[in-house]
């Protein structure tokens, strides 16, 4: 199953990045995947700031998986600025992470998360998570695209 739309994994652990790499290979999910390793890079890829100034915009992600914990510019960071523009505000933004922190289920939630996942720590349920994860969001949500390119 492949979207046109790529999938914005952003996560600084590589062990992490791989695991989620694999399962989404192992759960046929074929769409494109581009990395950002902290929150900068995050931004900087979706809003063409910094490293990626004076580039086109890049087509908006069919989701965003988002971990908490990053360098640079943290996950609630990013999640906010996704959410302030108007560009970005309805992406499907899926909070990945490890935090067991009540703090920051809440502040994701507050900011517009549209959902907040602990990271299995068995591969199998990893993997099963990532499967749900990208079938539902990839397959089954109807997309924003139309609304948040203002054809509506």
């Amino acid at each position: 199953m492949a979207s046109e739309r790529p999938i914005l994994l952003v996560e600084d652990n590589p062990d992490d990045e791989a695991l989620t790499l694999h399962a989404l290979s192992r759960n046929r999910i074929t769409s494109p995947v581009v990395v950002a390793h902290d929150g900068v890079e995050a931004v900087e890829y979706l809003f063409s700031t910094g490293s990626r100034a004076g580039q086109p915009l890049p087509p908006l992600p069919a989701v965003v998986l988002l971990d908490l914990k990053l360098p640079r510019i943290d996950g609630l960071e990013v999640l906010r600025r996704i959410r302030a523009d108007q560009r970005t505000a309805l992406l499907p933004v899926v909070v990945l992470t490890t935090s067991r922190e009540p703090l920051d289920l809440a502040q994701a939630y507050r900011l517009g998360a549209n959902s907040y996942i602990r990271k299995p720590v068995d591969f199998d349920r990893f993997e099963r998570a990532i499967g749900l994860i990208g079938h539902y969001w990839l397959e089954l949500n109807e997309s924003t695209e139309t609304v948040a390119r203002g054809a509506y």
